[in-house]
């Protein structure tokens, strides 16, 4: 190839790319001419990790920078006293059960037949009462007795009257069992004793943390050995979803948008566009905080905005700075 020949080529390749930026800056100028365009950062969801029961801290099985998934194992506590306390609960458990099996069965048979025998006796110790003071009786009317004999024999035949009415109703008691009071006791006694039972069994599984959703452990707060504290942190959880981005918009361009306009969010430290929908517009204003740059007057009055980014990756961090367009006339692709 001769040297005009490729002056010719470099010139075309030239007047090509000249006209691709060109094309490139006019759809970009159609773009930002129909968006509306904000500034925030990135939002990103925390939370301090514990365990809803105290304990002396066994293992921590992460540190910070870790990745986890949800319902991972974190860090686990002495259970044994928590195992102690299950098998006492579920011992409990057992004799409530045998208790009301107990009132439900009524009496043995062996009772019932001693209650009867008891009765027989009764009867019989009444028989020999009441024929010893009828013969009382008539023997004082002849002289044969004295009155302190019949009197004597009076009170045996009130004392056995008296033996066999309690006898009797002794056998009625053990041939009816229990009554419903006392049945309806033990069963509300074995269901505090489950109750008992099943929190034991809570308060057993509590001693392992969980991870109760997939993130980055931020920060790792215990060590092993420590005592802790109901609710005392261990670790602190970068959440990977949500993702929001806060951002601020002034109040002439408040009606051009709407909780679930579509929006893109773009950093400076990628050129991919994350796309996401307004999921919050305050409705009080507030002051421009000084985080956010704009070109308007930091004093200017804003209503913050909250933008909930459905495609976010590792790229966005927390408080990181970004720029949000709103498609104002048409979708943008």
């Amino acid at each position: 190839m001769n040297k005009k020949a490729r002056i010719a080529v470099v010139a075309a390749l030239l007047l090509a790319g000249v006209a691709s930026y060109a094309g490139y800056n006019a759809w970009r100028a159609d773009r930002d001419a129909n968006a509306l365009t904000l500034y925030g950062n990135v939002d990103i969801r925390e939370v301090e990790l514990s365990f809803r029961v105290p304990g002396r801290l066994m293992s921590m099985q992460l540190d910070e920078g870790d990745r986890v998934k949800a319902a991972q194992p974190l860090a686990t506590l002495d259970a044994q006293p928590y195992r102690d306390a299950l098998a006492v609960a579920e011992a409990r458990v057992t004799q409530a059960e045998a208790n009301l099996e107990k009132f439900k069965s009524g009496n043995r048979p062996q009772e019932v037949q001693q209650a009867r025998a008891a009765v027989r006796e009764a009867e019989a110790a009444f028989s020999n009462a009441e024929r010893d003071f009828r013969r009382q009786t008539d023997l004082l009317k002849s002289g044969a007795s004295s009155q302190k004999s019949l009197d004597a024999a009076r009170a045996r035949h009130d004392e056995t009257a008296a033996r066999l009415v309690s006898a009797r109703e002794a056998l009625a008691l053990a041939r009816e069992g229990f009554r419903r009071e006392e049945i309806a006791a033990a069963e509300a006694e074995l269901s505090a004793a489950i109750a008992q039972r099943d929190q034991a069994q809570t308060q057993l599984a509590d001693t392992q943390l969980l991870a109760p959703s997939n993130g980055t452990i931020l920060a790792r707060v215990r060590e092993p050995g420590a005592m802790l504290q109901q609710g005392a942190p261990v670790y602190t959880l970068s959440l990977d979803h949500p993702v929001y981005v806060r951002a601020y918009i002034s109040e002439p361009n408040l009606g051009k948008i709407a909780p679930g306009a579509t929006a893109f969010v773009m950093t400076d430290s990628s050129d991919k566009r994350y796309r996401g929908q307004v999921g919050f517009i305050s409705p009080r204003a507030e002051f421009t905080p000084k985080s956010v740059e704009t070109t308007d007057l930091r004093t200017d009055l804003v209503y913050r905005l909250r933008i909930v980014v459905e495609d976010a990756d590792q790229a966005l961090r927390q408080g990181m700075p970004v720029t949000v367009q709103l498609p104002l006339e048409r979708e943008a692709n």
